[in-house]
């Protein structure tokens, strides 16, 4: 039986300080805000004495010393990682040679050697699928396959909490960028219905604060995506048939500089629409194609 969290208040985001956040979660952030990450890269530490950390995070120094200290005098026996984005597994190889400890994730990057972001250094110790449990002193963890912002991605339930450690699947700030080869958005929408059909009480992102009414969250999340398809259909309906023509009117209230992650977003959609058979377009999909309706 889980057991019941006495409280859980909002994180602050005090670089270089590890925060407790419930009686088995401390949570150290890294100092590399951008319109990306947020305020940055939350890596959390799951336990006392013997304990599991997720997401060293990026390979910042200063950060690598937060966590350190933040773990004096225990044992790091597992580091976890959720998926292979720069800003998530670099820092478990420093973390790793000074700990001891073994790296455990779904694989390697899937994405090509020249796609921007993607640590194609890290290879797990030890591969992990979904459903497996991993366990440590007084706490014990889950594996959640949820491919979609990328093919390796892995979410962590920390059972004694009913606590979901989401990476990048669900962010508590903004929704996930979910960009073509190696980002699949049939596998995103497939992997958000997932998490419906689980019974976590709070999510745990690596980015933003918890999420503490997780259905309804992720609920609107498939919304969006939902009225995001829809957008597309009506840009093509007006003869905007390109994506580099569509961004700008569909994410007219963003910032322009996130509009190349938005039109990969857009690409994403636009090729699970063609698998679904709403669109086509005259030979290979690609990013400067022009689509138009069924």
């Amino acid at each position: 039986m889980a057991v019941q969290i006495p409280y859980v208040r909002e994180i602050e985001f005090n670089y270089g300080d590890a925060d407790e956040i419930s009686p088995l979660i401390r949570r150290v952030v890294a100092e590399n805000p951008s319109a990306f990450t947020f305020k940055g890269t939350g890596t959390y530490i799951i336990g006392h004495g013997e304990v599991a950390v997720i997401d060293p995070g990026p390979m910042i120094n200063a950060h690598v010393e937060a966590l350190m200290r933040a773990l004096e005098g225990e044992t790091v026996s597992h580091i976890l990682i959720t998926h292979t984005h720069s800003d998530h597994s670099p820092a478990a190889a420093p973390l790793k040679k000074l700990t001891g400890a073994q790296t455990y994730g779904y694989g390697p990057h899937g994405g090509g050697q020249g796609e921007e972001d993607g640590d194609m250094d890290f290879v797990p110790d030890v591969e992990v699928r979904h459903g497996d449990i991993i366990e440590g002193d007084g706490w014990t963890v889950e594996c959640v396959h949820t491919p979609g912002h990328t093919s390796n991605h892995i979410c962590f339930a920390l059972k004694e909490e009913k606590a979901l450690f989401t990476g990048d699947h669900v962010m508590g700030w903004s929704t996930s960028i979910v960009s073509p080869p190696d980002g699949n958005m049939h596998d995103y929408m497939k992997s958000l219905r997932l998490l419906l059909e689980r019974d976590d009480e709070i999510y745990w992102p690596t980015h933003g604060p918890a999420i503490k009414d997780t259905k309804t969250f992720v609920k609107s999340f498939i919304a969006h995506r939902e009225e995001r398809e829809a957008s597309i259909i009506a840009q093509i309906k007006e003869g905007r048939t390109r994506i580099k023509d569509m961004v700008p009117v569909i994410y007219a209230a963003v910032d322009s500089r996130l509009y190349p992650a938005a039109a990969r977003s857009v690409f994403a959609h636009v090729l699970g629409m063609i698998e679904d058979g709403r669109i086509v377009t005259d030979g290979e999909p690609r990013m400067d194609a022009e689509w138009r309706l069924t």
